[in-house]
């Protein structure tokens, strides 16, 4: 099995400033531990950006759609463009993943409402296993719900998604390794 470390949209509208996402300063530290990790053991890494060409924060080339500078992102990464929650969607990602012989992905990042929770499951429903890094995805709260309600729901409902035949898991950073070249 060829893991790859899923990164997505953390950037800088979602990061820094008014839609600053909760808890961001440390689910980025433990994403570059992930990312650290990925680089010692030759786990492809790959990073989704969002882009809305009608909302300026996400329009495509503006500051709020770079990667957060925060990260360990190096220019050679994979990084795939997307305009829906789902980073399959009219993107190239499953290409990209085939390419390398990703069968299981890490997945992190930006939203845990919208974009985590529909890529974990569209990377479910096309085959790849998963691992959620449940300290490693955050969002903001709704008005229904607060921020680590959200994030502790998502966790949740998308640890048991076992219906769609390839294996769905979750566990904090700390508990994922990846294994050696």
């Amino acid at each position: 099995m060829t893991t790859a470390l899923l990164i997505i949209d953390l950037q800088r509208a979602l990061c820094v400033g008014e839609y600053a996402c909760h808890d961001v300063d440390a689910v980025i530290g433990r994403i570059n531990d992930l990312i650290a990790q990925a680089r010692e053991t030759g786990t492809p890494i790959v990073f989704v950006q969002h882009e809305e060409d009608g909302w300026e924060p996400l329009r495509h080339g503006s500051e709020g759609w770079q990667l957060d500078d925060r990260l360990q992102a190096r220019p050679q990464d994979p990084r795939v463009r997307k305009t829906s929650p789902d980073s399959f969607h009219r993107t190239e990602l499953d290409a990209v993943l085939k390419g390398l012989g990703v069968t299981h992905l890490v997945v992190c990042g930006a939203q845990s409402d919208f974009c985590v929770d529909t890529s974990t499951r569209r990377a479910l429903s096309a085959g790849y296993d998963v691992t959620l890094v449940e300290d490693g995805h955050t969002t903001i709260a709704n008005g229904a719900l607060t921020a680590p309600q959200i994030i502790q729901h998502h966790t949740l409902i998308l640890r048991h998604l076992n219906s769609f035949g390839p294996a769905m898991s979750a566990k904090p950073a700390a508990e994922i390794r990846f294994g050696a070249a």
